[in-house]
């Protein structure tokens, strides 16, 4: 038998119980960044544990799904049916999306630039470049709720649905 490996396990405390931590990623800035669904904001923290909370524009807009770009944290809110990209500084741009009740579940940084996200609600998957160029993709199989997504090691986006299926979405070739 072999013995598993000793660890130290922290938590640190972000804010009380309810707020909501959902996803979390690492910024270019070496900090974790985090969405908080239920307070409507975005935190930092840093590896020593000290921690700013953003708040968010809109009100209700329940964040959910984060990633890390090379100069900003991009993120989708789930009741405000948008994306929105925080500058290492703070600063928010949103990027509604062409079907607000879509409900963007989750979001991939891609290889050239491009992120990719999940639309729960609406049944697609789309990406969304540096610029604000949205584009939509609608999945084969009705309702089939897609939540996670990630990028394969050839630049395929692979989608996990709620429906009991993986999707694939092809890169197209020059």
């Amino acid at each position: 038998m072999t013995r598993a490996p000793s660890f130290t396990l922290r938590e640190y405390p972000i804010c009380d119980d309810g707020c909501g931590p959902y996803d979390i990623t690492t910024g270019a800035d070496g900090a974790l960044w985090f969405t908080l669904n239920q307070t409507n904001a975005l935190g930092r923290m840093t590896l020593d544990g000290a921690v700013t909370l953003f708040p968010l524009p809109p009100p209700g807009a329940a964040p959910v799904g984060a990633t890390a770009g090379p100069d900003a944290i991009w993120f989708v809110e789930i009741i405000a049916g948008q994306l929105d990209r925080m500058a290492l500084d703070g600063t928010v741009v949103e990027f509604p999306l062409p079907h607000r009740d879509a409900k963007p579940h989750a979001i991939v940084a891609g290889r050239d630039g491009t992120f990719w996200f999940t639309e729960w609600g609406g049944n697609r998957v789309g990406s969304i470049s540096g610029t604000g160029a949205i584009q939509l993709y609608d999945l084969p199989t009705p309702a089939s709720e897609p939540h996670g997504l990630t990028l394969g090691q050839d630049g395929a986006v692979w989608i996990a649905l709620e429906k009991g299926r993986v999707a694939r979405l092809d890169p197209l070739l020059p």
